[in-house]
């Protein structure tokens, strides 16, 4: 362990008791990595339990020039959380109060360390939500969905974090503590310094505290399933769906690759299809009759095969199997897999998916795309086997024209994993030059030594 990693521990240890600064390896693996596979091993871990903790942490890292890692739960899958410069992991596992849920204001303050889940069901008690809804929502943390700007299926209607966020307690690279946003619901006062922390990846500021904007629950909620002959009709569905006023609280959308595996592999009672769409549909009892004919109108059309809507909490789950089926079903497609989450305009989906087939069938390397097709967000899955050399050779290259490709049709990088390790380089082909240099002036204000979260987001 070097001298600036020593005198830190000292320092720390006035400020954390002992069992909230871990440096034993068997805790240094634990916080090595997320769920990009990488790791590497940071030479210590604080566990702090309040902002002013986190505000000595970081104020502490400053001075000793050590590279700080946010950590939520390390669900993410771009390497957004491992320490690649090692340094310190500060983990907010310990604050996970829920200070409060208010139904007047529909509004819940929360610590970072609080999971997506647990929030959920506090929230339900007084019938409210909190509308991001990612798949690893019942262990994820709501500071890691608001670092990532974490979105899920119901962001098509109801948004993504930035959008149900209200105001944050966060910590800056000097170890300032800052409040931004306001409990209010509308705000002209000043720059909007909240969205801008909100998907910088703790590359700006460790967020300790959020007050969330909560939604009334909807009374009723119908599902649909829709097969089509190929992507193409499915994308023109897609392109009705939104454009028609009921719009859609969950659109999304397998390719016919991915209904076969959650078909043979998964199980699913399911047919063969060209292209399948998941649709629900929420609001009052009263017009969900209406609703449901204007969904099904709209997903009818040239290349529909069939159309089927659930009657019941039991046929429900039995149309979203095949949707639940599918990420079991890719462990045994390939040993590897890469999963990219870029977005392009609805109208656009056909180019992307056509270009991914013709990228798997020239590279030999099996490709799945499914994803929430009403804001074009296509989750690209390149699942290949890393001891064969030819499929390991091609990889890089699959990815590079799925990213170029994606910015062609006027599509940007993520919609909601962020850029984290694995899309830092390219970076320069979806931001112009200046751009770029103004969101490195940006970080070098925010954290002026360098030290949050190095190495990620922005390329060197």
């Amino acid at each position: 362990m070097n001298r600036a990693i020593d005198l830190l521990l000292r320092d720390l240890a006035t400020v954390l008791p002992a069992a909230s600064l871990l440096h034993d390896e068997a805790s240094r693996i634990a916080y090595s990595y997320d769920n990009s596979r990488r790791s590497v091993l940071p030479d210590a871990v604080a566990l702090p339990e309040s902002i002013e903790q986190i505000g000595a942490i970081v104020a502490q890292c400053a001075e000793r020039r050590v590279p700080l890692v946010a950590r939520g739960r390390g669900t993410n899958t771009t390497g957004a959380s491992v320490p690649i410069h090692g340094g310190l992991v500060l983990s907010c596992e310990r604050m996970g109060r829920i200070v409060e849920v208010d139904p007047d204001d529909r509004v819940a303050v929360v610590e970072a360390g609080v999971l997506n889940g647990d929030l959920q069901i506090a929230a339900a008690q007084h019938g409210l939500f909190w509308a991001p809804d990612p798949t690893s929502a019942p262990f994820c943390t709501v500071g890691g969905n608001l670092a990532c700007n974490a979105g899920g299926p119901r962001a098509v209607k109801y948004g993504a974090s930035r959008d149900n966020t209200l105001a944050l307690r966060c910590v800056d690279g000097r170890g300032q503590i800052h409040r931004l946003g306001s409990r209010t619901t509308k705000g002209a006062t000043g720059y909007d310094l909240m969205r801008l922390v909100i998907g910088s990846e703790g590359t700006l500021a460790v967020i300790a505290e959020a007050t969330l904007k909560l939604l009334p629950k909807p009374e009723s909620v119908r599902t649909l399933r829709a097969l089509y002959r190929d992507v193409e009709a499915a994308a023109a569905a897609v392109a009705r769906l939104m454009r028609q006023p009921q719009v859609p609280c969950a659109l999304e959308f397998m390719d016919a690759e991915a209904v076969r595996l959650a078909r043979e592999i998964g199980g699913a009672d399911i047919p063969a299809a060209g292209a399948l769409l998941m649709i629900e549909v929420d609001g009052p009892e009263i017009a969900m009759t209406h609703a449901v004919a204007a969904i099904e109108r709209a997903a009818a059309g040239d290349g529909l095969l069939r159309i089927d809507a659930a009657q019941s909490d039991a046929e429900t789950e039995q149309l979203w199997a095949a949707r639940k089926a599918l990420s079991p079903a890719l462990k045994h497609v390939a040993p590897k897999k890469i999963n990219e989450d870029v977005v392009v305009p609805v109208s656009k989906l056909p180019a992307l998916v056509a270009k991914t087939r013709e990228l798997a069938a020239r590279s030999g390397i099996a490709i799945v795309c499914f994803g929430h097709a009403g804001n074009g967000n296509l989750h690209v899955n390149l699942m290949f086997d890393p001891a064969n050399p030819a499929q390991a050779a091609a990889a890089p290259g699959v990815l590079s024209e799925l990213f170029a490709t994606t910015l062609a049709l006027g599509g940007t990088l993520s919609g909601e994993h962020g850029i984290g390790l694995d899309k830092r380089d390219f970076m320069p082909q979806a931001i112009a030059a200046p751009t770029l240099a103004l969101m490195g002036a940006v970080k070098a204000q925010f954290d002026p030594a360098g030290i949050l979260n190095p190495g990620k987001l922005l390329p060197p």
